[in-house]
């Protein structure tokens, strides 16, 4: 059977069983890592599979099922099990559920690519790792890491309401890392950020990062952050960078406006959100420079396709505008219960997981100034970057962050530096308080995302640039 005719099968067998609805995927996915540690390769990973997921819908409820092939009797047979599953669940669940119109679609859509990634030598490859990471150890760091991670996914799509989808989507990235040890003090430098960089393209985007180039810097960084002088305590204008602030918008905002955590879908695993539905069109989230949108469309961003794994088209709209929350990430299913017309935001790690909520990119729109701009518009504050590590509460409000690399900043001027910076603050007011943004935006990729039950891993893009925030509090109190 083609791809096509066992997701045809699924669906119609769903609907014989009793579903007023149904869907299936097929996916065929290849991933490729590798890893190197000082100046070796230390791990090669492959993995491929193949496989069909069919949802079914009867009456409030869902089910799913799941199979590692593409017979005609194992695709007849997941439809029938997914429609019995949601025939038992919809037993005790409320009254029937509607999905959000989606006009039924024949597609194809492809990421832009210009160097395939697993075509790539191995060899070359690992050569890029074994120099990058030498040439860290050689400046001086106890220990040197590099990573690649590839991923080539293809996608059949069909849905009772006549979709007829097929998608190929390739992701890859990489990034290195320094750590010095010195007495009683760890330091860690990564390039590009603190897990790498990554998008929807092809191998140019790891060798435009340029890996090498950095190698020596983020070590000697490193080392020098052992005897750099602690973040100052207290409340101070604060000024990030745009890796600090894509991960922010990740925290702050992508979960909180994610409508099934808005629901209390999630709460069980990832927690719920503070944001109130009544207050949807109302609410100032943050100051008027705060403009974030959910947009699938940006070419090599992460969080990039053509279709939804409901068969939603991928389509730019706004999350927050000028600081006023006015849009959600959403599903058929969620937006419908919540009384809105749109989803576009559904999506599953693997042919085995049902399709969730999950973040596209999502980020901020650019703003009028430049950093060096900014940096000379600051009397008295610091300036953070590449992420360390992160705290959120489950309802996406109270934070604190630590990020690798801190710099005094005093009258317009960038200063000394200085080790262990962190902050904290309440999503709203912080967001609130930021008065100036860069216009230097870069489309970051989170392939780690974390949510659901069973645990998926998702891929999100966050464009971020950097911003000065007012009054922050910042550093550790003795």
């Amino acid at each position: 059977m083609t791809e096509f005719d066992a997701a045809t099968a699924a669906v119609q067998a769903a609907l014989d069983a009793g579903a007023r609805y149904a869907d299936a995927r097929v996916m065929h996915r290849r991933y490729e890592s590798m890893s190197a540690r000082n100046g070796d390769i230390e791990e090669l990973l492959q993995d491929e599979s193949i496989g069909l997921g069919v949802r079914a819908l009867v009456g409030s409820s869902w089910g799913f099922h799941a199979v590692p092939e593409l017979s005609d009797a194992a695709a007849r047979e997941a439809g029938r099990r997914a429609a019995r599953t949601a025939a038992a669940s919809g037993r005790v669940s409320g009254p029937p559920i509607d999905l959000v119109p989606v006009e039924a679609t024949t597609a194809s859509w492809a990421s832009g690519c210009e160097v395939d990634p697993l075509g790539v030598p191995l060899s070359d490859k690992g050569d890029l790792l074994v120099r990058a990471t030498g040439t860290i150890r050689e400046h001086g760091a106890d220990l040197a890491e590099g990573l690649y991670q590839i991923w080539d996914t293809a996608k059949w799509f069909v849905s009772s309401e006549g979709h007829r989808i097929d998608q190929r989507i390739r992701e890859c990235g990489g990034g290195i890392s320094a750590t010095s040890i010195g007495d009683g003090e760890t330091q860690r430098r990564s390039y590009p950020s603190y897990r790498g960089q990554y998008g929807t393209t092809g191998w140019e985007l790891v060798t435009s990062l340029d890996l090498a180039a950095h190698a020596a810097r983020i070590a000697e960084e490193s080392r020098a952050l052992l005897t750099a002088p602690a973040c100052p305590a207290g409340e101070l204008d604060l000024i990030l960078g745009s890796e600090q602030l894509a991960l922010q918008i990740h925290e702050s905002v992508g979960h909180a406006i994610e409508l099934d955590r808005i629901l209390g879908w999630e709460a069980a695993f990832a927690g719920t959100s503070w944001l109130d539905l009544a207050q949807l069109g109302s609410l100032r989230y943050g100051s008027d420079l705060m403009t974030v949108t959910i947009d699938p469309t940006i070419p090599g961003a992460l969080g990039s396709f053509g279709f939804d794994d409901e068969g939603s088209p991928a389509v730019k709209r706004d999350a927050v505008r000028e600081g006023r929350w006015v849009g959600v990430l959403a599903g058929r299913d969620s937006a419908a219960v919540a009384g809105l017309d749109y989803g576009g935001s559904v999506r599953a790690d693997g042919w085995a997981r049902l399709p969730m909520v999950r973040m596209t990119n999502v980020g901020l729109e650019p703003g009028p100034h430049t950093l060096d701009e900014i940096i000379a518009a600051t009397d008295d504050g610091v300036l953070m970057d590449v992420n360390r590590s992160w705290s959120i509460d489950d309802k996406r409000l109270n934070f604190q962050f630590g990020c690798e690399i801190g710099w005094e900043v005093k009258k317009g001027r960038r200063g000394r530096m200085l080790r262990n910076p962190t902050y904290t603050g309440i999503g709203p007011l912080f967001w609130r308080s930021m008065d100036m943004l860069s216009s230097e935006v870069v489309p970051w990729g989170t392939p780690n995302c974390g949510k659901g039950q069973p645990g998926q891993i998702g891929h999100t893009g966050h464009p971020a640039a950097p911003a000065r925030f007012r009054n922050v509090r910042v550093g550790v109190r003795a």
